[in-house]
């Protein structure tokens, strides 16, 4: 339980919140935790799943905390009042330039509940439209297509380090395509 809540840093994405909380012995104590937003992540099909081993859009994208680029899916973070799926069409189509005819849901994660309340909204697209992508000035995406199964290789082999990415293939993989 909540008793208290203190500001600590307010940026343009993240807040960080020092909560002071009764834990469930009835001790209390002050913990950090970075508030997010909240954001979606889609794993776009571009052929039918039905054919068994689908051609997904991967994106190589340079990230300064991991250190250098990651093999992701298209993903990003929800604005004020927007829903998880809209998000996903906007963050698909500005990443990979791609519009896609349904988007549905796989499932939501809590990216890392020791200490954020993020939360990850992961999708499926099917039906792909090329068009011209809109990254943002901090992205330097490139897209490759890659059929499921060299994904799923470069899970097990550690290449794909990504925690949604890792969690939405395999979600799709086994509870969509039954793999």
């Amino acid at each position: 339980m909540q008793l208290a809540t203190r500001r600590a840093y307010a940026g343009k994405v993240v807040r960080v919140d020092v909560d002071t909380v009764r834990f469930p012995d009835g001790s209390t104590g002050d913990l950090e935790l970075i508030r997010h937003p909240g954001a979606a992540a889609v794993i776009p099909c571009a052929s039918d799943p039905a054919g068994g081993d689908p051609t997904i859009l991967m994106i190589r994208q340079f990230r300064h905390a991991a250190g250098g680029p990651l093999w992701e899916i298209p993903a990003g973070t929800l604005a004020p009042g927007e829903a998880p799926e809209a998000c996903a069409h906007r963050e698909l189509r500005e990443e990979t330039g791609v519009t896609a005819e349904r988007i549905e849901r796989l499932t939501s994660i809590l990216t890392t509940p020791g200490f954020t309340d993020e939360v990850i909204h992961l999708f499926w697209a099917q039906g792909l439209t090329r068009g011209a992508a809109a990254r943002e000035r901090d992205e330097f995406i490139e897209v490759v297509p890659q059929p499921l199964s060299g994904v799923l290789a470069g899970i097990r082999s550690g290449e794909v380090r990504d925690a949604k990415t890792i969690v939405a293939i395999l979600y799709m993989a086994g509870f969509i395509l039954g793999l």
